[in-house]
């Protein structure tokens, strides 16, 4: 240890020039590594790697697959829980700013799920959602409804939903949060100069209060927007990874890879998937920023 400290002693850049170069192997040159194994000739099911050139082979593959569109289609399909997130987040939060009697107790009750892995929230709702002795269809039978043909997660016409209301579930406490420090950073003066000029109270939300959420929602978008591009452990812990009808680019690409053996195929799809996050979330954060 002395030693260790003698060195950084001596050499005091190495502590900042360290963590560059472990984000710069990690990060920037496996990124160039993965980007060339996409349009390498590594064969398929070939476990010997090879990286000579072989073209856009691999991304022609893709795009005429079936599973592409069907992956790529409930990636985008999973955006249905930003709106439906920030509608039920803003609910919360304006409810929580009422300073109700529990408020705080409220607010930790509705940031517990954000808090879970999404493995247990996976592993938790696929018990909820099954068909014979699920939470959700013993609720249901309660009232008379029928549940024989309610098989939620199992049925591929309902699997995306499910999905989607797990998730909606799981990140509307943490929006909700997030709403409420924005609503608690609006300066009182302003508010107690629009309650003196007789503004009565949804107006003043509603004028005042939500427009200088702008900041706030832009961050819940992105970050919402970027889980539903990189989603793969909580649907593979729903639902597993056989499922088509719930497969999404993340999902495909861990099929290719560790499935198939086709690591060429998977590399291009990840190329793929990582055009989409700059297409996608680059303008988001560029516009959130801006906002700020």
């Amino acid at each position: 240890m002395q030693a260790l400290h003698k060195f950084f002693k001596r050499h005091p850049m190495w502590p900042v020039i360290i963590p560059a170069v472990l984000i710069l192997y990690f990060v920037y040159i496996s990124l160039g590594w993965n980007v060339w194994v996409s349009v390498s000739d590594w064969a398929r099911g070939d476990l010997t790697a090879s990286y000579g050139w072989g073209g856009f082979g691999n991304y022609r593959w893709m795009f005429e697959n079936e599973y592409f569109w069907t992956s790529l289609g409930n990636t985008l399909l999973l955006f249905c829980l930003i709106p439906l997130c920030l509608l039920l987040g803003l609910g919360l939060a304006l409810l929580m700013d009422q300073a109700l009697r529990g408020t705080t107790l409220f607010r930790n009750l509705i940031l517990l799920p954000f808090s879970l892995s999404f493995v247990v929230t996976g592993t938790v709702w696929a018990w909820m959602y099954r068909p014979q002795n699920g939470v959700l269809n013993s609720f249901l039978q309660i009232f008379g409804v029928d549940t024989a043909n309610l098989m939620w997660a199992s049925k591929p016409e309902t699997v995306m939903l499910s999905i989607i209301i797990a998730l909606v579930w799981q990140f509307s406490g943490y929006v909700a949060v997030i709403f409420l420090a924005g609503i608690k950073s609006v300066p009182e003066n302003v508010i107690n100069a629009a309650k003196l000029d007789g503004a009565f109270s949804p107006r003043i939300y509603w004028k005042l209060i939500i427009p200088q959420l702008k900041g706030a929602m832009g961050s819940c978008i992105t970050i919402l927007a970027m889980y539903a591009l990189r989603s793969f452990d909580f649907i593979v812990s729903l639902v597993g990874y056989t499922m088509k009808s719930a497969t999404t680019l993340p999902i495909w690409m861990y099929n290719e890879a560790f499935q198939k053996n086709n690591f060429a195929h998977s590399a291009a799809i990840s190329c793929f998937l990582l055009a989409l996050v700059l297409v996608l979330i680059l303008p988001l954060t560029y516009w959130t920023n801006r906002r700020k």
